[in-house]
């Protein structure tokens, strides 16, 4: 009577098993059907898996991307990160940079992205300009700003809400720009916080209506900064992608995309080679805004409308609370940076408008 029962058993367990493996979602590298190269990076294919999910796969070099439709992925137990260095390549369309499956002009994010996590439906869906961008990441606002730096942004910024929260002095806080006028992204116009708890900045020639200076430039102000006062949170703004876009240069745009691309990879290497910041800073790699797809308006010299070539921008996330090589398509949008920001250093967004990016959370 024993017999009958183990080979029950057995045929249980083996039930179950095979219930679990298949419940598993499943990577199937592809390759560019276009090569003969199983390891040249195409573009995601979507497969439908047990339970309803979506997984995007791609070959062996390219990221795998999942989405989340109902953006309920949980996260626990943040945060270990102490500071957040976020990095804006200012004004390259997404098509040049994540959106091509080659990754030949951010050879350095991509080789990144084995460390971090990308997230491949990100988008600025208010005003595609440079001020109103950076704007919507720094305080989880979309503003229609005047874009030369005349207007202040209505509400306090990350650096405002982390230094009244913290009560830190002002330098652990900074704004690093080549473009002068983003030295706004400093104060906001309302009350009780105008004028009240800013960061230090570093735009431009000399600050504020003094004129745009060279990205070398703002590379080695930014390494000084961060080697003199060790700054809990940072912007950093290189303008050259956007520069030569509007000047109509492509191959001074192309270049541009991948002088920054190195700049990025200086800077997070001189941060994990520093004893302060290793293991302890998060960085987040995106965009201001795009530019215009070839069949609109004068195509990549321009930005500033709602074609997704203006709207879909990049991020790159890397940091000891986000998971690691490993892409999602969920949307999220620029103002939730703030947020996220704001979780990882432990603060309240008083008045942003976005919510945390839970997928990229470990």
């Amino acid at each position: 009577m024993r017999c009958p029962n183990r080979l029950l058993r057995a045929a249980i367990v083996i039930l179950v098993f095979c219930a679990v493996s298949c419940a598993k979602e499943t990577k199937i590298p592809v390759s560019d059907p276009n090569s003969n190269d199983s390891t040249v990076a195409t573009a995601p294919t979507t497969t439908k898996v047990a339970g309803g999910t979506t997984t995007s796969t791609h070959s062996s070099q390219s990221p795998v991307v999942q989405s989340n439709p109902d953006n309920s992925t949980p996260y626990n137990g943040c945060c270990a990160t102490q500071n957040v260095i976020i990095i804006v390549m200012d004004g390259p369309r997404y098509s040049e940079t994540w959106g091509d499956y080659t990754f030949a002009n951010i050879p350095n994010e991509f080789a990144l992205y084995g460390h971090g996590v990308m997230l491949a439906n990100f988008r600025n869906l208010g005003t595609t300009n440079t001020d109103s961008g950076h704007d919507a990441i720094c305080t989880g606002n979309y503003e229609n700003l005047e874009n030369t730096g005349q207007v202040l942004p209505m509400y306090p910024s990350i650096f405002q809400e982390f230094l009244k929260a913290t009560g830190k002095p002002a330098e652990k806080a900074w704004v690093v720009a080549s473009k002068d006028k983003l030295q706004i992204l400093a104060n906001c116009q309302t009350a009780g916080w105008a004028n009240q708890y800013m960061p230090r900045a570093d735009c431009g020639i000399n600050g504020l209506f003094s004129g745009y200076r060279s990205d070398d430039t703002t590379f080695v102000h930014s390494e000084r900064v961060l080697a003199t006062y060790h700054p809990n949170l940072m912007l950093i703004n290189f303008k050259d992608p956007d520069v030569h876009g509007h000047s109509s240069d492509w191959p001074g745009y192309i270049a541009a995309i991948k002088k920054t691309d190195e700049y990025i990879k200086q800077i997070y290497d001189f941060v994990e080679n520093d004893n302060v910041y290793r293991g302890k800073t998060t960085f987040i790699i995106t965009n201001d805004h795009g530019r215009h797809l070839p069949n609109v308006a004068d195509g990549f010299i321009s930005h500033g409308d709602g074609c997704d070539g203006c709207r879909h921008i990049g991020f790159l996330g890397l940091g000891p609370d986000f998971q690691q090589g490993i892409g999602f398509d969920t949307p999220y949008e620029q103002v939730d940076i703030s947020a996220t920001v704001a979780k990882l250093l432990h603060f309240n967004m008083d008045y942003g408008q976005g919510k945390v990016i839970t997928d990229i959370f470990r």
